[in-house]
């Protein structure tokens, strides 16, 4: 549970493009890739979602699927992310047997909680600024760095990150990525954002 995480958006990602945006992005250095979808059903989605996760695995990416634990399992996907208002992790652990990720927002309690009710890591967010979720609550990175020396899973930051502020989560395993990765050139975004990341 590491690396550079990218996330889908129906605007950035459209589609009917979206197959070409994550070859570019694995071509970067992309290690896990997030479904996002907030407005189709699970049946509209479900043929691109089994789509998705046999091209992640053909390509070593951790394919993960928000919020929705019934897709999950039935598209094969390795990984599931759930929130504070999604589906209990207890019973997303009985049901789902791939990696599971919970949103902790700016609450070292969730965070020490999901760790303690099996999580498998914790996403705090926003960190910056985020044009995607413009009024999420922000988190400092004096809790990201708190969170680190307490937590025994991996952390995943959100929010507002690129190439000029990536270099300020060295501490976590995972930098997850919307805006930053999908505008523009996605693979020297992705490159660069490497780059940046764990340079001195």
């Amino acid at each position: 549970m590491q690396g550079l995480y990218g996330i889908s958006d129906e605007i950035l990602t459209p589609y009917e493009r979206i197959f070409e945006l994550l070859e570019s992005a694995i071509k970067g250095g992309l290690k896990i890739f997030q479904l996002r979808d907030k407005t189709h059903t699970d049946k509209e989605i479900l043929d691109l979602a089994i789509a998705l996760a046999d091209f992640c695995s053909q390509n070593g990416v951790l394919f993960v699927i928000n919020d929705r634990i019934d897709l999950a399992i039935e598209s094969g996907a390795g990984g599931l992310h759930i929130g504070r208002e999604d589906c209990a992790l207890n019973e997303a652990k009985i049901r789902f047997k791939g990696k599971i990720g919970i949103s902790c927002y700016d609450s070292l309690e969730l965070a020490y909680k999901a760790q303690e009710d099996g999580a498998d890591y914790v996403a705090f967010g926003a960190v910056f600024d985020s044009k995607t979720k413009p009024n999420a609550k922000k988190v400092s990175l004096d809790t990201i760095k708190k969170a680190k020396q307490t937590l025994k899973i991996p952390i995943c930051a959100i929010g507002g990150i690129d190439t000029n502020n990536i270099h300020l989560l060295k501490d976590v395993e995972m930098v997850a990525v919307i805006g930053g990765l999908w505008k523009g050139n996605v693979a020297r975004n992705a490159r660069m954002m490497m780059e940046h990341w764990k340079e001195d």
